[in-house]
């Protein structure tokens, strides 16, 4: 989305550096006057509250780094010692553990909110897998970050976890079992596979953030999608990110670190695993490999076919359709608010995800695993056939002719001196 430059330089060294290196300029056109569209409502600020996670993370990684020793012997050790002997080490291990959850929490929000409101249509394509990659790599991430720990639940969910490219052996003989020893590092889950692990998970991070510049330039080129799924056709359809999206953004910012907060410090430990406080042990196998609750919906995948390659297969290929929803939903309409069929199976949609959640925490025998077949056939029937069909068949509700009309109301936009005044009014703060 194009729009005229308004940044003045007022001083001599701003006129110098604008000249060298506009920056400022870039900052101030794209992040203070960019024009947004004026509709967004709350579930857009989750780009900022993602924004600030990545950060936390970030910051209290780096430091937690300086005191954690990547050792099959130590690592236990450490982390307990930045615990109890690290000035405000609690604080720094809980608000990174925590984060992590914060981060996922607010990350699958956003990605449903695209989903609803059809962010991921032309000519957002590259915006969406962009997204998407971003979703890939944390999972990575954070799978290596859960292993540092070397917990009884960590060292088991890797070694279960790195197993898996053992079915490729099905494929190709013996491949499978060399990518296993080689992420291993040797015939076993040992010091040399932490070290490595650490290694990438102090890497990806920094990737994530490259990733994140990337999707923040693909979403400045064509602009903001909205509630209405309407392009902007007008100045009076927008308005300056600053300071309207700015203050909006650190309301929902301040509740959100309010929750946030809350986690860290009056239940730390809930979203965790108990048996992470005890010593990984080769020897012992816990009754229940449970992975973090973000992973849940992936694992219960997993598990719900009983072929290993396949299972497997399966797992990737739930990430993997992600990439195809631009072209696998067929509807001309972008918003599901005005999709009255497909509004129903967007909600089946994220049922299914919940409960392919529950199911991936319960053990894979009986109903559990019943029903985590059903929903696993669910997630893909709605981007191979919902989304495919009734973008077909679906007749969409009517929709506006313009943001300014869906937010202000057919008579105050029906070319009259009330039109006039609203779209002036929307467009003044864009050229003082």
């Amino acid at each position: 989305m194009a729009h005229e430059s308004t940044y003045q330089p007022n001083t001599a060294i701003e006129r110098w550096l604008d000249d060298r290196l506009p920056i400022v300029r870039i900052m101030h056109d794209q992040f203070q006057t960019f024009p947004t569209p004026r509709n967004l409502n709350y579930w857009w600020t989750f780009g900022g509250i993602l924004t600030f996670c990545l950060a936390v993370q970030l910051i209290t990684g780096i430091v937690l780094a300086m005191h954690y020793i990547p050792s099959d012997k130590l690592a236990f050790d450490s982390v307990e010692h930045i615990m109890r002997d690290v000035n405000w080490g609690w604080l720094l291990r809980y608000t990174h553990a925590v984060g992590a959850s914060m981060f996922f929490f607010a990350a699958y929000v956003h990605m449903f909110r695209g989903l609803y409101y059809g962010s991921y249509k032309a000519p957002r394509e590259i915006l969406w897998i962009l997204g998407v990659l971003i979703i890939l790599v944390m999972i990575a991430t954070a799978f290596m970050g859960y292993s540092l720990v070397w917990g009884q639940m960590s060292f088991w969910a890797v070694t279960v976890i790195t197993n898996l490219f053992s079915s490729l052996d099905s494929i190709i003989s013996g491949l499978g079992t060399a990518i296993v020893q080689w992420i291993w590092g040797g015939y076993s889950v040992s010091g040399a596979t932490l070290t490595r692990l650490f290694s990438l998970h102090y890497l990806f991070p920094f990737v994530i953030a490259g990733l994140v510049v990337l999707h923040i330039w693909a979403l400045h080129v064509p602009g903001n999608n909205n509630p209405t799924g309407i392009e902007v056709k007008s100045s009076s359809d927008a308005i300056p990110f600053h300071p309207y999206y700015t203050v909006k953004d650190a309301y929902a910012l301040a509740l959100f670190a309010m929750l946030f907060a809350w986690f860290v410090f009056y239940a730390p430990n809930y979203l965790g695993h108990p048996d992470n406080y005890i010593p990984a042990n080769p020897l012992q196998t816990p009754p229940h490999i449970v992975p973090e609750w973000y992973f849940l919906p992936f694992y219960a995948i997993l598990r719900a076919i009983p072929s290993k390659l396949m299972g497997v297969t399966a797992m990737f290929a739930a990430i993997f359709v992600l990439f195809l929803a631009p072209w696998l939903d067929t509807s001309k309409v972008r918003s599901t608010k005005y999709r009255p069929i497909y509004k129903w199976f967007f909600w089946l949609f994220v049922i299914t995800c919940l409960a392919l959640g529950y199911l991936g925490a319960k053990p894979p025998e009986g109903w559990y695993l019943v029903f985590a077949r059903v929903f696993t056939f669910l997630y893909f029937a709605h981007f191979l056939i919902i989304m495919p069909i009734v973008g077909v068949i679906e007749r969409p509700r009517g929709m506006p002719g313009s943001i300014t009309e869906a937010v202000l109301g057919r008579g105050r936009t029906g070319g009259g001196a009330g039109a006039e005044a609203g779209g002036a009014a929307a467009a003044g703060p864009e050229t003082r």
